[in-house]
């Protein structure tokens, strides 16, 4: 989804884990290794935005790992609860309030979504600090600290 702010967007991310390995994509547009998420759109909320953008980008089957009221209360909805906030840079005109989630996934068999990402794949904590990935540390620090949940 395009940018629905002009200045700065809610977006939502999620760390998914499976057998000690934690599902990153290589996206397009940034040309770097990501979570998982996208915009949180005008008509949702952040639960509807973190189920569908797994879907679209992955296709897997989760259990969210982040806090969730279990009780009823009329008139409310409660949320799951992100497990960090951060705001990042975009552009030198745009920024990202990213709304971070610990997801497991059911099963290791993921869609790859070519529109949107060069690669998808499945990372260690050793596979994190190669090289050969240039991960940014932000993203090392969230798949790490999903890999411990």
């Amino acid at each position: 989804m395009a940018h629905i702010h002009e200045q700065i967007d809610f977006v939502v991310n999620v760390f998914i884990i499976y057998n000690d390995k934690v599902l990153l994509i290589h996206h397009k547009k940034l040309n770097r290794w990501l979570a998982i998420g996208g915009h949180i759109e005008l008509n949702e909320d952040t639960d509807q935005a973190l189920f569908r953008e797994v879907q679209e980008e992955c296709g897997l089957e989760i259990e969210v790992l982040n806090e969730k009221p279990t009780i009823e209360a009329q008139d409310t909805k409660f949320l799951y609860t992100p497990s960090f906030l951060d705001i990042h840079k975009i552009s030198d005109t745009h920024k990202h309030i990213g709304l971070v989630y610990f997801a497991k996934a059911k099963s290791d068999k993921f869609i790859h979504n070519k529109e949107e990402h060069n690669d998808i794949r499945w990372f260690s904590k050793d596979d994190l600090e190669k090289a050969e990935f240039n991960i940014n540390n932000a993203v090392k620090f969230y798949a790490n600290k999903s890999l411990d949940s």
